[in-house]
């Protein structure tokens, strides 16, 4: 029933489409899909069954649910890939034994809805604790109990940290705020992905975090002196590593360097691994890093200036870019965070 000759018109005319277009005979097998559709549910989806893809009761038997009416309906369905797409699905009949079913986008809309109501949430909790600290020593300024310049120099000194910590969440929660809403849309543009960490890495070098830390490169793959490509943002997988760079410092014991070891096990797949030797992650907390706002020690995060976000950006960013971050620490010895990205050969 799949070899079903569809008219070149109607082929060409998905193509054109911005949703997804799949056509179907009555069974559910895929005869035609556009690009769209590929992109939102798999490179090969046709002579397969659409119930292979979309868990929805009514398209288990598409004559059966058009015959009793059950196809007029509109059917949310998310994804089961890493990007967990929410699509909305129509079903049609078109003539006897051809169906088709539209795919709608519908991620955007929950990512901004998401990110709207989270962030009245968690950005009214961070705030309280900086604002009440400085209204309270503005209160104490203004009062005129605070005759000693010293004092009110230290004062000063805790307000202006303040208001910067204040200023780096703010930063921090727009650029969440924008990489989660566009996580679903893949960069179109191709980058280096070797010259911009080992840039990184020499600027960081230079600041000198920690004089007794380094970053140190080690390149294990078979032929070092090769550039690999994938498609990115070159500003946002800066993000990512200048993330990774500064924490392995920030939480690395005195006197250790810090490791990047690039990897290559397969043509279509490069591994980045960020390693430094400190006390490390308890496995409780392991899969619970790149939530936003959690901190394993809320104390120290805050005395380095950790805003509770950086790791959230880093999983999101990643996500837009189709790369795994995998997480691995050994108490009081090293911890690892690796990505391995799909290159362009």
């Amino acid at each position: 029933m799949s070899n079903k000759i569809i008219p070149s018109n109607i082929k060409n005319l998905s193509q054109l489409l911005d949703d997804g277009l799949i056509l179907c005979d009555k069974l559910g097998v895929i005869i035609s899909s556009n690009s769209i559709a590929q992109q939102f549910l798999n490179k090969n989806l046709n002579k397969k069954n659409i119930s292979e893809f979309i868990q929805i009761d009514e398209f288990k038997n598409l004559e059966e649910s058009h015959s009793n009416g059950n196809l007029n309906d509109e059917f949310h369905f998310q994804t089961n890939d890493i990007l967990k797409r929410s699509l909305i699905t129509k079903a049609t009949k078109i003539e006897d034994n051809l169906y088709a079913i539209l795919l709608l986008d519908m991620t955007l809309q929950r990512n901004l809805e998401k990110v709207r109501r989270d962030f009245v949430a968690n950005v009214s909790h961070e705030l309280r604790s900086p604002l009440t600290s400085l209204v309270g020593f503005i209160e104490t300024l203004l009062s005129g109990s605070v005759n000693d310049e010293k004092d009110r120099n230290k004062f000063l000194k805790i307000m202006d940290e303040e208001a910067k910590r204040m200023n780096r969440l703010i930063d921090d929660i727009l650029s969440l705020s924008k990489v989660e809403t566009e996580e679903h849309i893949t960069p179109n543009t191709t980058i280096s992905l070797i010259d911009p960490i080992k840039h990184i890495i020499s600027s960081i070098n230079e600041k000198d975090l920690k004089e007794e830390n380094k970053i140190l490169i080690e390149d294990l793959r078979s032929n070092p002196n090769k550039n690999c490509f994938i498609s990115g943002d070159i500003d946002e997988i800066n993000q990512v590593f200048v993330n990774l760079l500064e924490n392995a410092i920030k939480y690395g014991f005195d006197n250790t360097n810090v490791i990047v070891r690039i990897e290559q096990e397969k043509n279509n797949e490069i591994k980045v691994s960020v390693i430094n030797s400190g006390e490390g992650i308890p496995d409780k907390y392991i899969d619970r890093l790149t939530e936003r706002f959690f901190r394993v020690d809320k104390a120290r995060s805050r005395k380095i200036g950790g805003t509770g976000l950086g790791l959230a950006i880093v999983k999101h960013i990643l996500i837009k870019h189709r790369a795994q971050l995998s997480i691995n620490s050994i108490r009081n010895q090293e911890t690892n965070f690796s990505i391995t990205f799909p290159i362009i050969n």
